[in-house]
């Protein structure tokens, strides 16, 4: 836990979660977990402009968080407050930075990353195989710990830059 207070906060959020201080699903709520990684995933990510008023994170399909997202909403990222939305898998999405498709979304997701386009838009999922469908952050649940696979090449696709100090945590990156 020291080493967790050493590192930068962010970093050492997510550092923490990994190696697992808190990071069991068993002894935290699943949910709030991957709210954590989801925060952290905004703050190691670049987008290519700033245009945008705030970070809208739009949940896509049935809201598996509840209450434990809605902890993020007013946070910064990139000096721009977080905002929470949740969407209805058909919903258009271009006013959102940050799209968590829900696994009741999944077999969507071709046609909603189509629809997506090159749109500056991180795109995460907790589901199987969404990495290598074209999911740029994809967290999975193993042995009772949240861990993420993350797809370079699609994140450059949609001209976003993932952090180094994130990807080296990634148990996966796809280039």
């Amino acid at each position: 836990m020291l080493m967790c207070r050493a590192l930068g906060r962010p970093l050492s959020l997510l550092l923490c979660l990994l190696l697992g201080a808190g990071a069991r699903a068993d002894e935290l709520p699943e949910y709030r977990v991957k709210a954590a990684f989801l925060y952290n995933f905004m703050v190691f990510t670049e987008w290519p402009d700033n245009a945008a008023p705030d970070m809208t994170l739009c949940i896509v399909g049935d809201d598996p968080f509840g209450a434990a997202i809605d902890g993020l909403a007013g946070k910064r990222v990139a000096d721009k407050p977080i905002s929470i939305e949740r969407v209805a898998a058909d919903a258009a999405l271009s006013r959102c930075r940050v799209v968590f498709i829900t696994a009741s979304a999944i077999d969507g997701l071709d046609g909603l990353l189509a629809g997506l386009g090159d749109q500056a838009v991180l795109t995460v999922a907790d589901s199987a195989g969404a990495m290598q469908r074209g999911v740029q952050l994809n967290m999975r649940l193993t042995h009772s710990k949240v861990t993420f696979e993350a797809n370079l090449d699609a994140a450059r696709r949609h001209r976003l830059q993932l952090s180094s100090k994130l990807l080296r945590l990634a148990t996966e990156v796809q280039r």
